[in-house]
């Protein structure tokens, strides 16, 4: 397809041009999976190989969050799926959104942060803690943010980031506010 209009260039720009030819370029190439609005406009572009990954990494994920909610149990936690998120313009807790698939046309329900609140009885109380899952053990600038504020605010008495060890048969546990002690300062 060729744009014929003399100030296409001028209209869309030279980088947009280019951008937008991409993608009918693709849309028709078996290499990548297109969505398209009822308008006929393209929504969203993927190819086969990162879905492939991204598949295998969310499965991986998922292996990981169960097998830190058993850990967790054995421990003699109470645990749950943390099903609302710390919203930072707003600074309150506020419902998870849910998150649509448009490949797999499936709604992903429990996207909260953290991925669990569990809590344990000491004596007559009782600790209320958050858990997240990160295979790594990393965290996002945003993510680091939210902890500081859900401890700040004393939602949890303590965070923990849950990460594979390297005898990938058990799960480690770091404790947010000794790993980041700069944030607190």
């Amino acid at each position: 397809m060729q744009l014929e209009s003399k100030n296409t260039d001028k209209i869309l720009g030279k980088k947009k041009k280019k951008e937008l030819l991409e993608k009918i370029k693709n849309a028709s190439d078996e290499r990548y999976v297109t969505v398209w609005n009822p308008e006929g406009q393209i929504i969203q572009q993927k190819k086969q190989s990162k879905i492939k990954s991204g598949k295998k990494a969310k499965q991986s994920g998922a292996k990981f969050e169960l097998k830190t909610r058993e850990d967790l149990q054995k421990k003699g936690w109470i645990v749950d799926k943390w099903s609302n998120n710390f919203d930072l313009e707003k600074d309150k807790i506020t419902p998870a959104k849910r998150k649509f698939n448009p490949f797999s046309k499936v709604m992903t329900i429990g996207t909260g942060f953290p991925d669990f609140l569990c809590f344990q009885k000491m004596n007559e109380y009782y600790k209320v803690i958050g858990v997240e899952c990160k295979v790594n053990g990393t965290l996002s600038k945003e993510e680091k943010e939210k902890c500081v504020r859900l401890l700040n605010q004393e939602i949890f008495s303590q965070i923990l980031i849950a990460k594979k060890s390297n005898e990938k048969k058990e799960v480690e546990y770091d404790d947010f506010k000794e790993k980041y002690s700069k944030l607190f300062k």
